[in-house]
């Protein structure tokens, strides 16, 4: 019966042998994604992964099989049986089995494993094709979202862009074919937001050209831009449009500081800017 116990259930060897076949198909997985995804993309970020990952792998071998050949090589200790108390404490710490030593070498090497494979900090840019879901094309409001003026009517006096979102406008502009939009009340401000957004240097970054930047005089004529680009996101402020173009846009991201007062559509989400949905704040 004490046989037919211990054939049943696993060995320490066996649980490490386990161990590196569960390592050996999540590297094996992780190294086709990073080749089929991130292939075109490999920075340094990546090369470091990759070499970390072979370290790793390296290190945790060595842990593995050092202690299984330092067991084969001790003899089997038998410890003579005493009266005294110190005898007794040296006999307890002499009769403790190999395999609970190999179970705490075990849980140290998951623990290695598991360190190692904890996600690294991703790139802005990376967050943004992320959030937008690999979105080739995006529409976006500039009064409220890029520029600090919330009304058309404030676009008279001056035209300034918020600097806290430059930074993800412009990565947005790396991979996605970006169109800027706005009603104006006449022609000075529509000069007025161009300067503002060559004196940003959004034109210079190379993915946003003049010809992208659009300009109606109603709410309806935006509304109508859209539709005709048809976007796979459309960013804007005023909720009527976010409403109206629900059932033709894939995607939408109302910007507003105060948070809606109905439920929005699934496909409607919503960020008091545009920077703090990137997570860039």
């Amino acid at each position: 019966m004490a046989e037919s116990s211990s054939s049943s259930s696993p060995s320490p060897t066996e649980e490490l042998v386990r161990l590196i076949k569960r390592l050996g198909a999540y590297v094996t997985f992780k190294m086709s994604s990073l080749f089929s995804t991130y292939f075109r993309n490999l920075d340094s970020r990546s090369v470091g992964a990759i070499a970390g990952l072979a370290i790793a792998i390296i290190f945790t071998w060595r842990a593995i099989r050092t202690p299984g050949e330092q067991q084969r090589r001790q003899p089997k200790r038998r410890v003579s049986t005493a009266g005294s108390s110190s005898a007794v404490s040296q006999s307890n710490i002499a009769s403790i089995p190999p395999d609970v030593s190999s179970s705490h070498e075990y849980m140290g090497v998951q623990n290695v494993v598991d360190d190692f494979f904890q996600p690294v900090n991703p790139t802005l840019g990376q967050i943004v094709r992320r959030k937008l879901s690999e979105g080739r094309k995006v529409t976006c409001r500039l009064v409220g979202v890029i520029l600090e003026q919330t009304t058309p009517e404030e676009l008279q006096k001056q035209a300034t862009v918020r600097s806290s979102v430059l930074e993800v406008l412009l990565e947005i502009t790396k991979f996605c074919d970006l169109y800027l939009m706005e009603r104006v009340v006449d022609d000075e401000s529509e000069k007025k937001v161009l300067r503002a957004l060559e004196s940003a240097g959004v034109f210079t970054s190379g993915g946003l050209v003049r010809d992208k930047v659009l300009f109606c005089s109603t709410e309806i004529g935006r509304t109508s831009f859209v539709r005709q680009l048809e976007p796979d996101w459309h960013i804007d402020t005023n909720p009527e449009i976010i409403t109206q173009l629900a059932r033709f846009i894939k995607y939408q991201l109302h910007v507003s500081a105060a948070k809606p007062e109905r439920t929005a559509a699934p496909n409607v989400f919503s960020s008091p800017s545009l920077e703090h949905f990137f997570g860039s704040f």
